[in-house]
C-alpha cells in the first residue's frame, strides 16, 4: 500500500497544483470572432477585415488574410472572443460534464446531449432536458454474447451554477438493473461540488450505493480534476475513496482527453488499491464522446 499511497499523493497535489496554477493564455476582447462554414465544406475561424457586397476580407487564425466570396458562405456565426487563444481558437470542452466516468457540478444546456462509449461494450447518452436538468440511459449489450446478462441504467442529474463558471452544485442518481438476473436492481445517489471553469476545475463528491433494498452505510467519497493544456487536449484525473467494511478501497485513474474534430477521446490508466491486491496494477482506460443537438 505504500506505493499506492505514494501516488495517492503524487495525484492529488498534481491535482491542487493544476487548479490553482493561473492561465496564461491570452485574449482580445475588442474583436468579434466568426467561424464560416462555406459551401465547398471548408472552415475558417477569425475576424472580418473589410466587407462589401460580395465578399469578405477574412483575417483567418490559420491562413491569414483571405477573400470569401459572400454566395459561398453557408454559416456565419460569432464565437466567444475569450477562446481564441496566441493564435488558435480553442474549441468547446466536448464532455464539460464529466470526467472519464464521474460526473461534476456542470449540466448540459437544453437540448444539448452526448453519446458516450467505454471500451466499445458500454455505450450511454445524455440530454439536456432543461438548462438545470438531463437525464440518460446506458447499456453493455452482453446479450449479443450468446445471450450473457445484459447490464442496463437510467440516469438524472440536477446542475446548478452558484457563481457563473466559478462554482457549480449537482446532484443525481443512477440507477440499474442486470437483465438476465433476479433481484439485480443497483444503483447511487450523489451530490457533488465543482470548483472552476468547464476548462479547469475541481469537483468534491459524495455518493451512497444501494442494491438489493439496501443502501451503503458509508459513502463513496470521489476527487476529480480537469485542466486544459492546449487548443484540443486536457489532463484528467478521477479518484475514489470506496468504503470496504472497516477499510477503505482506493481506485485512481489519471490520464488525458484529445479533441478530435467535435469528439472527445479520453485515455488512461485506472490504479485500483486495496485488500487481496498485491503491487501497482494498472488497468488501460479508453472512451470517446460524441456531442450532438444544441452546444454551449
Amino acid at each position: 500500500m505504500k506505493n499506492y499511497r505514494l501516488l495517492l499523493v503524487c495525484n492529488l497535489a498534481f491535482v491542487l497544483i493544476l487548479v490553482i496554477t493561473p492561465c496564461s493564455a491570452q485574449h482580445n476582447n475588442e474583436q468579434v470572432i466568426y467561424k464560416i462554414q462555406t459551401k465547398d465544406g471548408n472552415g475558417y475561424t477569425g475576424y472580418m477585415a473589410s466587407s462589401d457586397s460580395l465578399k469578405l476580407l477574412f483575417h483567418d487564425v490559420k491562413l491569414g488574410e483571405i477573400a470569401i466570396p459572400k454566395s459561398e458562405i453557408s454559416t456565419m456565426a460569432p464565437l466567444d472572443a475569450k477562446q481564441l487563444k496566441k493564435g488558435k481558437y480553442w474549441t468547446g470542452n466536448p464532455q464539460s460534464t464529466r470526467y472519464f466516468f464521474s460526473p461534476d457540478g456542470y449540466g448540459l444546456s437544453k437540448g444539448e446531449g452526448y453519446y458516450q462509449n467505454l471500451w466499445v461494450l458500454a455505450n450511454s447518452f445524455a440530454v439536456g432536458l432543461t438548462d438545470y436538468l438531463s437525464i440518460g440511459a446506458g447499456a453493455i449489450p452482453l446479450f449479443l454474447i450468446a445471450g450473457a446478462p445484459t447490464p442496463a441504467w437510467l440516469t438524472a442529474k440536477i446542475s446548478i451554477p452558484v457563481v457563473k463558471n466559478k462554482v457549480n452544485l449537482g446532484a443525481g442518481i443512477l440507477t440499474g438493473t442486470v437483465f438476465g438476473v433476479e433481484k439485480s436492481g443497483f444503483g447511487i445517489f450523489y451530490g457533488i461540488s465543482t470548483f472552476g471553469s468547464r476548462d479547469r476545475n475541481i469537483s468534491l463528491g459524495l455518493g451512497y450505493g444501494f442494491s438489493g433494498g439496501s443502501v451503503s452505510n458509508a459513502p463513496m467519497i470521489n476527487v476529480n480534476g480537469m485542466y486544459r493544456i492546449g487548443a484540443r487536449s486536457y489532463l484528467l484525473t478521477e479518484n475514489y475513496f470506496l468504503p470496504d467494511g472497516s477499510n477503505t478501497s482506493l481506485m485512481m485513474m489519471l490520464g488525458a482527453r484529445q479533441i478530435i474534430k467535435d469528439a472527445g477521446l479520453d485515455y488512461g490508466l485506472v490504479f485500483p488499491a486495496g485488500s487481496g491486491i498485491n503491487g501497482v496494477v494498472a488497468i488501460p482506460w479508453l472512451g470517446i464522446t460524441i456531442p450532438f443537438g444544441k452546444r454551449l
